[in-house]
């Protein structure tokens, strides 16, 4: 596969993808089947879950091998879009 480049970027590449909302609210599950979608071969055993201090928000971030910019545009358009989701980065 040719590499692509994309500003800063060449693909493939181990990009990380953090995603903030409420905690208790069935986000982690919400997102893996939103990344899942974009990035298939995304390792579900390596993401990474953390509270807030008051508990009350959880950031998740997924690192997953991106192949291109089209691929990461669709991506953070979904988890952009979705209720559960405050923030995606």
């Amino acid at each position: 596969m040719p590499e692509e480049t994309a500003g800063p970027l060449s693909f493939p590449c181990a990009f990380p993808v953090k995603v903030m909302g409420e905690s208790g609210t069935a986000l982690e599950r919400s997102v893996l089947e939103i990344v899942l979608r974009h990035a298939p071969d995304y390792d579900v055993s390596t993401l990474e879950t953390r509270m807030s201090s008051s508990g009350k928000y959880v950031s998740l971030t997924c690192t997953l091998n991106a192949v291109s910019k089209n691929q990461l545009d669709a991506l953070y358009r979904e988890l952009s879009a979705h209720p559960k989701i405050k923030v995606a980065l």
